[in-house]
């Protein structure tokens, strides 16, 4: 299937039953499954585009010696290695797998499915945002990508992990802030709920600093955004007069087309029905990405 087919698509009905395959949600051992099969595991082998890159030691041996006391009771998601056939590729499970093999276990209960290259970065991506230790700024990329590279929209990854759009919405308005404030988040030096309470500021960096060095909560975060905004409104700028007057469809409008974008979005109305929308890059690379969107290019 190409790219593009997958990209209309939608979660389609192959991808749904790997999701029930997987449920990660649940305790493996209430669910029997009939077809797994157990496989040598020299003869597994990982994802190279695996989205995730690094696995906590200490979690990895305590899993380890999980493992070898109770065995895998997950079976992991495989498909036959593209290029060797003897040999099968991880499409989901690659934690269980590198911990298995601490645990020095000779064989893997695995489900053999038949996947192209874009269903298994899919579905790795989808894996990946089921990860526990997952902070707001991974889950946000890995949301975007689904979007950007198969076309998804929020009410389609809403449905399919369980989740709602405004959460979906609101991680994705994230991806606004300056990448500065985005590693404070990864870093876990800022909480989402401040991450979140930046999003409308005008300095958000010096914002986020300063919560920092302030040990600030997420209230008193808020408080310092409108007081801030406030202050702005203060001054002589038509942009924030007309800001306050706007319904709350155009505030909407305009936060989910900047997280569609990644960019900042301001839309105008006039009294003779027409209006100004501004879209707002941060450099060069973000205007060339603008102009490719414009130009049909994604």
């Amino acid at each position: 299937m190409s790219e593009s087919k997958l990209a209309k698509r939608g979660l389609g009905r192959g991808l749904s039953a790997l999701m029930a395959d997987l449920d990660l949600d649940g305790p493996p051992e209430a669910k029997p499954i009939k077809d797994r099969t157990l496989v040598p595991i020299e003869q597994i082998t990982a994802n190279p585009d695996q989205p995730r890159r690094s696995f906590d030691p200490a979690a990895l041996q305590e899993l380890a010696d999980s493992l070898r006391q109770r065995g895998v009771l997950q079976p992991l998601i495989v498909r036959k290695h593209p290029q060797d056939d003897g040999l099968y590729q991880i499409v989901a499970g690659e934690r269980r797998w590198r911990a298995a093999q601490m645990a020095q276990l000779h064989e893997l209960p695995v489900i053999i499915r038949d996947l192209s290259d874009n269903e298994v970065l899919e579905v790795a991506i989808i894996e990946n945002i089921q990860r526990a230790d997952l902070n707001a700024i991974e889950e946000a990329a890995s949301f975007r990508q689904l979007m950007d590279r198969f076309g998804h929209t929020q009410e389609k990854l809403a449905e399919a992990l369980n989740k709602s759009r405004s959460h979906i919405a609101n991680l994705l308005r994230l991806l606004n802030l300056p990448d500065q404030v985005q590693d404070y988040v990864k870093d876990g030096r800022l909480s989402a709920g401040h991450a979140r309470a930046l999003i409308t500021a005008e300095n958000p960096a010096a914002l986020a600093r300063k919560i920092m060095d302030n040990g600030l909560s997420v209230r008193e975060t808020e408080e310092l955004v409108r007081k801030q905004g406030k202050t702005a409104a203060e001054r002589p700028a038509s942009k924030a007069a007309r800001s306050r007057d706007k319904d709350a469809d155009t505030r909407a409008l305009e936060s989910d087309l900047s997280a569609q974008l990644r960019m900042s979005v301001v839309i105008d109305h006039l009294d003779n029905g027409g209006g100004t929308m501004t879209i707002s890059y941060r450099d060069l690379e973000q205007l060339d990405r603008l102009c490719q969107i414009l130009a049909g290019g994604q």
